[in-house]
């Protein structure tokens, strides 16, 4: 039996295989900083948190100490994977002697993220703006049928009318060195194509992603950027949905990749708006119906399509009920559909903008609790109570013709107190 030539290596292997100057720029972000401390060998961690605070170098026969004398093969390993990841640099004064020190950066992002708690790169998005999450099986039947659409399309490469869900120029990337071709030639698999498909699931996708790293270069993408992306998304709880307009055109065309294999599943949008104001979206949820009723007056709704338009009086609704304009211009963007959600804007800036305007006409007026005063005995009197009014800083009106004025309601008490030693 031929001796298998694919090694899938873990993610932490191609992140040590960095060049220095790329690891380090990865661990300016606090969240890599704590994937890798996590990913250390039991010892590692240990020696990674313990000199988390010596800001002194450490020489090697101290670190030796450390351990018992049977430790010795368990501290070498922790050293060695500490060294490759740069979590440790290694120097050698004039003596010879060897000594360790935290990488900095490392170690002053781990001693922040520690200090001041995890805060997540972007935080999930609320169910009243996506509507119902998919439920976890719904997600693994998703992402079993990408991975098998995937490897069926490896197998039948030679099919020029093969149906797929993948795009072409995703498939040149997950299958470069699993096909070959020559001229005038159907692609067909290698050598290494054959043990791909014989491996398990785990180790089938450890090598593609190892691979659309590797030629990340190929793509004009930065390897550190990806990494640091792929490491990110591994603090994101599964199942809830975050916004993909948060993302850089990196990211998104790295996410479109990945839900192409199954990993991630992106959001449908199903919201076409108009720049007349008429909204079409095409669902048969009733929750999308009745979401859409909020905000907007729904004409009608056949079996696939609620038709709807955006009007002042549906949003004024809307605003009295508590729900602003960058939550509804944040609720249609999410969920444009994916024929306009490749525009910018996937909402015509014209409702944006007048969707803002109707909501600023509800705030032109501010309401603030007054008293209002008049039957003064005197204008001597009505005079000294507008100058006592405006040195409390409470004077609203005035009608000098009519002695009468309105005065803020904080000074109320502090008003009928100096009138009445007027009187007096």
């Amino acid at each position: 039996m031929p001796q298998v030539k694919i090694i899938a290596k873990n993610f932490m292997d191609m992140v040590a295989s960095l060049p220095a100057i790329k690891l380090d720029s990865l661990y300016a972000n606090a969240f890599i900083c704590e994937a890798i401390l996590r990913s250390l060998p039991p010892l590692a961690k240990k020696y990674a948190l313990q000199m988390l605070c010596i800001e002194a170098p450490v020489s090697a026969k101290s670190m030796e100490e450390w351990v018992l004398s049977d430790g010795a093969s368990k501290h070498k390993v922790a050293i060695d994977r500490l060294l490759q990841l740069r979590v440790l640099t290694e120097t050698a004064d004039r003596k010879r002697e060897i000594t360790y020190r935290l990488n900095p950066v490392f170690q002053s992002n781990l001693q922040k993220l520690l200090i001041n708690g995890e805060v997540l790169p972007r935080e999930p998005m609320p169910t009243n703006l996506i509507g119902r999450h998919p439920s976890s099986e719904e997600l693994n039947a998703f992402a079993v049928e990408q991975w098998e659409c995937f490897l069926l399309q490896l197998i039948n490469s030679s099919q020029a009318d093969r149906p797929s869900n993948i795009s072409s120029s995703t498939m040149k990337v997950f299958q470069r060195g699993l096909l070959s071709q020559r001229d005038k030639e159907a692609p067909r698999l290698t050598e290494s194509g054959f043990q791909f498909l014989l491996m398990d699931t785990n180790a089938q996708l450890w090598y593609i992603i190892r691979e659309y790293i590797s030629n990340s270069e190929e793509r004009d993408i930065d390897p550190a950027e990806l990494i640091s992306f792929l490491l990110e998304l591994s603090f994101h709880a599964t199942g809830e949905a975050y916004n993909i307009n948060s993302l850089t055109d990196v990211q998104r065309e790295t996410v479109k990749d990945l839900a192409d294999l199954g990993l991630v599943k992106l959001q449908q949008g199903f919201v076409v708006v108009e720049t007349n104001f008429r909204l079409y979206a095409y669902s048969t949820s009733k929750l999308h119906c009745e979401i859409l009723r909020l905000f907007s007056r729904v004409e009608y709704q056949l079996p696939n399509l609620i038709v709807g338009a955006i009007t002042k009086e549906s949003l004024y609704n809307a605003f009295d009920n508590g729900i602003t304009a960058d939550q509804i211009i944040s609720f249609l963007q999410q969920n444009a559909h994916p024929r306009v959600a490749e525009k910018l804007p996937s909402v015509p800036e014209n409702v944006t903008d007048q969707i803002r305007l109707w909501e600023a006409d509800l705030n032109r007026i501010e309401a603030t609790p007054a008293y209002h005063y008049d039957e003064f005995p005197s204008r001597e009197v009505f005079e000294a109570a507008c100058d006592f009014a405006r040195e409390w800083n409470g004077l609203l009106w005035e009608d000098s013709k009519k002695m009468r004025l309105v005065v803020k309601a904080e000074i109320h008490m502090n008003m009928r107190e100096h009138l009445r030693r007027a009187k007096q």
